[in-house]
């Protein structure tokens, strides 16, 4: 039998628990050092730990550290710092660390991946493309969410500007019977499809366009000049002898003009109020203006969210820069034409002037347009001026933009023409956005090969009455009308569903009213002798009154407008 396990002696300790002081003795087969103790434990300790080797001293706390943390009851068995057993080279271990724990330094600043040693960064590059990528996204939801908080916010000022500020071109009186109210937002939804019109007749003369305009610059301005000695004739429908002999030989069935035609047209972007007189006589429709009419004359600012002056003197107000504007495109489109003799003349001379009359450059085209099976539409359309190019002649229509402060655009003509020409036309589309569509309008209904816009401006922003070029510009119609988003059918398709509602009514007289606070067009039923010369009608206040010319029924130079009426309305409000 082998021999047993040797348990060891065993010490007796007859004062207490555990080995007793001092009484082991180092022995052949112990390699233990001396004053080893025993490692107590609690509960909340791992059992078995003999040496722990993670603990951290905390410099300061302990021997000497006065003030600082103390350490655990648990590490201070671990301490053998004082303990003589071990060789003389311990006294080093205060410097010794025998795993290095320390984190590695991190920089202050800068990406992570620069420092990381630990780590290979992978493609700096493309991280820096995605961050760069990930700011645009948010740059354009931020500019998404600004667009449609000062869209809904300027649709609200709009609404309000209307109400409290804009009346009835026409005073509603008691009598009238207002019979339908049409939406706006019915307009937006009309579309229609006309075929290519023809050419009835020709009439007036032309003279051919100075190319040297496309050259001027806010630099080398020019001044705009008078043209006191020309007339201007601004004729409604049925004063129209032509229209008048084209009704009589049935050519059509709707009659009117091409400046009514463009305001039906573009009704849903006009704010200001607006009245066009129907007049149903027999299976015939023709569509009219007032004498006087706010028609004949420009809106300025008419879109703009910032209120013109309402003080009934002021050279700002929407009235005095109506007149204004219609001043300067009567002259605008006589002195960038060449005015020596040689004019395009037509079948038939100029239906309104009389025998040996110095008239404006202009020309009608009365042209006729298929609506259905049995109704045609002739209107008279009109071009200022002609240029050859290539040995082909091109009609031109000519309109000017005026600018009276630049504080009200906020953008200054003189500074930003010549570098930012698309900034300042998209501030006028913003704010004369009626009135450019209207213009692009007649240029299509007259078949123009090139509308060209001028930039006029006041020689000083209090002289309204001095003002000079400074750019001329020009466009096709059809690209101008996609750049502004003006539909061809959805023009067609109002002018259509109007001429059919007011085909349905009795014979009489009618007027289309563009209600002054509301996106809304209504038509009442007038008396027969409605805005004739014995019907009494209350009248506008003078600040909203256009006044006409003198009367002379006698004679068709009665609906003529000319410069020097113009010069005197400018001159009384100064």
């Amino acid at each position: 039998m082998a021999d047993g396990f040797e348990v060891g002696a065993v010490h007796f300790n007859s004062e207490g628990w555990g080995p007793p002081d001092a009484t082991v003795t180092p022995t052949t087969t112990s390699t233990l050092p001396l004053n080893v103790p025993y490692a107590p434990f609690s509960r909340s300790e791992k059992l078995g730990r003999i040496a722990d080797f993670t603990r951290i001293l905390n410099p300061g706390s302990g021997q000497g550290g006065g003030g600082g943390r103390k350490s655990a009851a648990s590490d201070s068995v671990f301490d053998f710092t004082a303990d003589d057993s071990f060789p003389s080279g311990a006294d080093n271990d205060s410097t010794f660390r025998l795993v290095d724990g320390k984190p590695p330094p991190r920089p202050k600043f800068g990406p992570k991946w620069r420092f990381n040693q630990h780590h290979r960064p992978q493609l700096p590059q493309r991280r820096d493309e995605e961050v760069e990528a990930n700011k645009r996204e948010a740059e354009k939801e931020r500019a998404r969410r600004d667009r449609l908080y000062y869209l809904k916010r300027s649709n609200q000022n709009q609404q309000r500007r209307e109400a409290a500020v804009f009346k009835s071109s026409v005073e509603i009186q008691t009598e009238w019977n207002m019979l339908d109210k049409i939406p706006f937002s019915i307009f937006t939804k009309l579309s229609f499809s006309v075929s290519e019109p023809e050419d009835m007749i020709l009439c007036g003369g032309l003279e051919f366009y100075d190319k040297s305009f496309d050259r001027i610059t806010p630099k080398a301005e020019r001044r705009l000049e008078r043209f006191k000695n020309r007339n201007f004739f601004k004729v409604t429908t049925t004063d129209d002898p032509v229209i008048r002999r084209l009704a009589n030989e049935d050519k059509a069935t709707v009659f009117a003009t091409d400046n009514i035609l463009a305001t039906l047209m573009c009704a849903t972007r006009s704010v200001y109020s607006w009245d066009i007189v129907v007049q149903r006589v027999g299976n015939k429709l023709f569509f009219d203006k007032r004498d006087g009419s706010q028609l004949d004359l420009l809106s300025v600012h008419e879109t703009s969210q910032e209120p013109l002056p309402e003080a009934k003197d002021d050279i700002n107000s929407a009235y005095s820069l109506s007149v204004e504007a219609a001043y300067i495109n009567q002259n605008f489109s006589q002195q960038v034409l060449f005015r020596d003799g040689n004019k395009v003349s037509f079948d038939e001379p100029n239906p309104f002037a009389n025998e040996g009359e110095e008239v404006a450059s202009v020309a009608y085209r009365y042209r006729r347009w298929k609506l259905d099976d049995d109704m045609y539409l002739v209107a008279r359309c009109e071009v200022q001026s002609v240029v050859e190019v290539n040995k082909q002649r091109s009609f031109l229509t000519l309109n000017a933009l005026n600018e009276f402060d630049p504080k009200y655009s906020g953008v200054d003509w003189r500074q930003k023409l010549e570098t930012q020409r698309g900034a300042v036309l998209a501030t006028e589309l913003k704010n004369n956005a009626n009135k450019l569509a209207k213009w692009t309008a007649q240029a299509l209904l007259a078949n123009a090969d090139m509308m060209k816009l001028g930039y006029v401006s006041r020689v000083h922003p209090r002289d309204h009455f001095n003002h000079v070029i400074l750019a001329v510009v020009g466009y096709k119609p059809r690209d101008f009308a996609s750049q502004i988003n003006l539909n061809t059918s959805n023009m067609w398709g109002i002018v259509k569903s109007i001429v059919d509602l007011c085909m349905k009514l009795n014979e009489g007289k009618y007027v289309l009213v563009k209600d002054p606070s509301k996106p809304q067009v209504r038509i009442y039923e007038v008396p027969a002798d409605a805005f004739e010369n014995d019907y009494v009608e209350e009248p506008l206040p003078e600040e909203e009154q256009a006044q006409p010319p003198e009367d002379n029924a006698e004679n068709t130079e009665a609906n003529g407008v000319t410069s020097d009426v113009e010069d005197k309305e400018i001159g009384a409000q100064a």
